[in-house]
């Protein structure tokens, strides 16, 4: 990974909501127009590592994935836990080159064609807009006395999550352990490269979309001497809930846990 982060303008960080419930806070965020939530444990006030997380395509910041990965990590490890909406995902609009590339993608899986190539395009668009909010996010979780700077702190992205978190981990020497996976290597394989973090990476072996050989070359391609590959039997969406459950166990490893 580079040795600075890049330099990326501020936008302002406000609270919007709070609400607490089986011993986890939630707070919704504004940063600048970007909406948010941060998850955190519903008592003490202590530093405690931070993990983001990015949702897939389709997805928003409070899908059922990210909550359930967020309970996890707050109840398992006292962890903080943050995820952004993506561009013209959530509460955020769609543009009109959102709209396109959506029409483009189900026309190409009505017709019965890859929708790899859409995806991807799509995603790396997405990425670009998507990197510095996260930059800017971390900068602003990290004012946070519960949080606090030099702490570890994690990302966790599967499908359109991995898009955008490759790039992001990347060029972010904050973070210091991600989980990544179901992506094709066309884009994100030269950044992996740039990648030294210990990974756990994850995929599905009779994936229909993303082919065996595309899924071990993105897993090769990260420079990390430690990576774990987590290969199941199955399509696309028959990942397994259980490699949930070994990700927040990564991240108690290399994080840190209380």
């Amino acid at each position: 990974m580079s040795s600075s982060s890049p330099s990326f303008s501020s936008p302002s960080f406000s609270f919007t909501a709070e609400s607490s419930a089986h011993g986890m806070r939630e707070r919704d965020f504004t940063l600048g127009d970007v909406p948010g939530v941060l998850w955190s444990p519903a008592t003490g006030t202590d530093r405690a590592p931070l993990v983001l997380l990015g949702h897939g395509g389709g997805n928003h910041k409070k899908h059922p994935a990210m909550s359930g990965r967020a309970r996890l990590l707050v109840h398992g490890h006292g962890f903080h836990v943050a995820v952004l909406d993506a561009p013209g995902h959530g509460d955020r609009p769609r543009t009109a080159h959102d709209e396109a590339e959506i029409a483009d993608m189900l026309r190409a899986r009505a017709a019965g064609e890859p929708e790899g190539p859409v995806i991807v395009r799509y995603n790396d668009h997405l990425a670009k807009l998507a990197v510095p909010e996260y930059h800017a996010a971390l900068d602003a979780l990290q004012r946070l006395p519960e949080i606090g700077t030099g702490g570890p702190v994690g990302y966790w992205g599967i499908n359109m999550g991995t898009a955008i978190g490759i790039p992001f981990v990347a060029a972010e020497p904050r973070i210091t352990a991600a989980v990544f996976g179901q992506h094709w290597p066309d884009v994100l394989a030269e950044q992996a490269k740039r990648i030294t973090v210990p990974i756990e990476f994850g995929m599905q072996w009779d994936d229909e979309h993303i082919s065996r050989e595309d899924g071990l070359a993105l897993f090769d391609a990260f420079a990390s001497t430690e990576k774990s590959l987590h290969v199941n039997a199955g399509k696309h969406k028959d990942f397994p809930r259980f490699e949930a459950d070994s990700a927040a166990r990564f991240f108690a490893r290399h994080l840190g846990t209380v």
